[in-house]
């Protein structure tokens, strides 16, 4: 045994010795002046790393990328166009490699040098004797390796930017092949992340030629152009509005871009088409670009959203479908009260939070996503979250699914990071606005011990640092305030375990949502309490926080419709009850 292993790990070290030894070879011709010579190099090198990531790795240590930028940026003429195109060809087989071999690229400066030949190319005709030109062959790869690049977390997105003419010279070349449709679209969706970068696109023609692609019959460039476009849309009313507009074509046979969308969640398309057709209306709906009783929002982007959270799904676009339709539906009460109702939504969503048997199977097989567990329960506490946010009915229903306040109160206390427990403060937010739960089901799941200890590492400093916590802890602080109502019977164990002291701390955080949170929550502790409860908070509070500055108050209650209207209503209903009391006095 001991000898076949030796056996074997001879064989491996001399196969890697021959191979380092082969591919000095070919290496030094790479510097070679002759033009064919290192032609044939370029050639045996990408032969050599295709499929092989430890190959990839030998010729980045070795020092040779910066031999391929060289020869690819060359534009003297001495060097021939196939050398630039094999040249772009190998980087690109490199880049998909692994992380440390794309950062590597990055560091060397792959991604200025692709966006530099792009520009500076020129664009032939396409056919010339039946043959496509090797220009056109080097757009495609230069496309191709940016694309790849494109796709790590590290690389220079923004950079497309830089130049005014590489958005329009991007969008320009999208017309030259399909794969170059494909590759541009897929380029723009990973750059196109804030307000900034969606304008830009919008004012370099990219709805247009976005819009265009809609019609093709090939799935692989309908697909990015929809993420492309969902992206442009979010949250942007601009954009939203001129895809809203835009047509698919020039001709008489053009439809809107939101008529091609609804078509494009028919059942026949593939559920990934239809799951970023959805989006598209979502985001332009959420937007201010399509009303809620656009007839796509009710009768195409909803109902698909909702069949896309079922189990016969992949779990990924489960877990797409359900944040959309969280985002849809959540300022919304019509949507929120159709989708409750549609095809067994809340049962179904609940399968997220404690997966089906025969998702364990591809759990397993999944397990290098260590976050596709946690992403399930986050999407269905948002999804959750909105649905109940208005109506007394649907909280009703979401609280008496099985389990479910035991799935919340684990999230909050969920020990992955922030996520989830965001998630699950927000869907119990939702939930306590119900005052017949506040009364019930709250208390008996005693749901105010996990805020309370959220809150509580707050003030210790223990929170507040990962990415998320902020809104972790105004939310937890909103609820908190719902659970100290004068009805609420977790009011007292609030108190009794420490709440006067917590929010009184929270009045004296910097931040103004937590601090007006903390307030919210002591006036609501006060309301009808007994003296000791009143002396407390004033010892706590001390006169430089009762007996603010009453200018800056002022303006933070004017600035803050919410605290306006609640400050309205508290003072109306004492308004009335003083009234009361003064009729009945004898």
């Amino acid at each position: 045994m001991l000898a076949s292993l030796a056996t074997s790990r001879a064989y491996f070290r001399t196969r890697e010795l021959q191979d380092i030894e082969s591919s000095r070879s070919y290496i030094d011709e790479l510097y070679s002046p002759d033009a064919q010579k290192c032609l044939e190099a370029i050639i045996c090198l990408k032969n050599s790393v295709i499929g092989s990531n430890r190959q990839k790795g030998s010729v980045i240590a070795q020092g040779v990328v910066p031999r391929l930028l060289q020869l690819l940026g060359d534009t003297s003429g001495t060097i021939g166009d196939r050398i630039r195109l094999e040249s772009a060809v190998t980087l690109g087989s490199l880049a998909k490699g692994t992380d440390q071999h794309v950062l590597a690229l990055i560091d060397l400066g792959v991604v200025p040098l692709l966006l530099q030949v792009l520009v500076s190319s020129p664009t032939p005709d396409i056919v010339v004797d039946s043959k496509i030109k090797v220009l056109d062959l080097l757009h495609e790869a230069c496309l191709r390796c940016l694309r790849t690049v494109f796709q790590h977390t590290a690389a220079p997105v923004h950079s497309i930017y830089q130049d005014p003419a590489l958005v329009p010279r991007l969008l320009s070349l999208a017309s030259r092949s399909v794969i170059c449709q494909v590759c541009v679209a897929t380029i723009l969706t990973t750059a196109c992340k804030t307000t900034e970068e969606q304008n830009a696109l919008s004012k370099g023609g990219a709805v247009e030629t976005l819009a265009m692609q809609l019609d093709s019959p090939l799935s692989d460039v309908q697909l990015p152009a929809l993420a492309c476009l969902a992206n442009m849309c979010y949250q942007n009313h601009m954009v939203s509005a001129m895809v809203a507009s835009a047509s698919t074509s020039n001709t008489v046979h053009s439809r809107l871009v939101p008529v091609a969308l609804g078509q494009l969640m028919g059942r026949e398309k593939s559920s990934l088409i239809q799951l970023e057709a959805a989006r598209c209306i979502a985001y332009m709906h959420r937007a201010g670009a399509l009303p809620s009783t656009d007839p796509r929002v009710v009768y195409r982007t909803l109902p698909c959203l909702v069949r896309l959270c079922h189990r016969d799904r992949p779990p990924r676009e489960r877990v797409a479908a359900a944040e959309t339709l969280a985002y849809l539906t959540e300022v919304d009460t019509d949507l929120q009260r159709l989708a409750s109702i549609s095809n067994h939504l809340i049962p179904t969503l609940a399968e997220l939070l404690r997966p089906h048997p025969q998702l364990y199977i591809i759990l397993f097989v999944q397990v290098q996503d260590a976050t596709l567990t946690q992403d399930m329960r986050q999407a269905a506490f948002r999804a959750f979250a909105s649905l109940g946010a208005n109506d007394e009915d649907i909280r009703k229903r979401i609280i008496e699914t099985e389990s479910l306040m035991e799935q919340v109160v684990s999230g909050l206390q969920d020990p992955g990071g922030s996520r989830v427990r965001l998630a699950a403060v927000r869907c119990l937010h939702s939930l306590s606005r119900s005052v017949q739960q506040l009364r019930t089901t709250f208390q008996d799941h005693a749901v105010w011990r996990p805020l309370m200890q959220l809150l509580h590492g707050a003030d210790k400093g223990l929170e507040g640092r990962g990415e998320g916590e902020g809104d972790l802890l105004t939310v937890a602080s909103s609820t908190l305030c719902n659970l100290l109502l004068e009805f609420s019977p977790s009011k007292e164990p609030i108190l009794e375990s420490g709440g006067v002291e917590l929010l009184c701390s929270l009045t004296k955080r910097p931040e103004s949502a937590l601090r007006l949170n903390g307030i919210w929550a002591l006036m609501n502790v006060a309301f009808q309490a007994e003296q000791r409860v009143k002396s407390q908070i004033l010892s706590c509070l001390g006169t430089d926080q009762i007996f603010p500055d009453g200018d800056r108050a002022r303006d933070h209650i004017m600035a803050n419709d919410d605290v306006l209207k609640k400050l309205m209503d508290y003072m109306v209903r004492t308004i009335v009850k003083t009234a009361l009391s003064q009729f009945y006095e004898p």
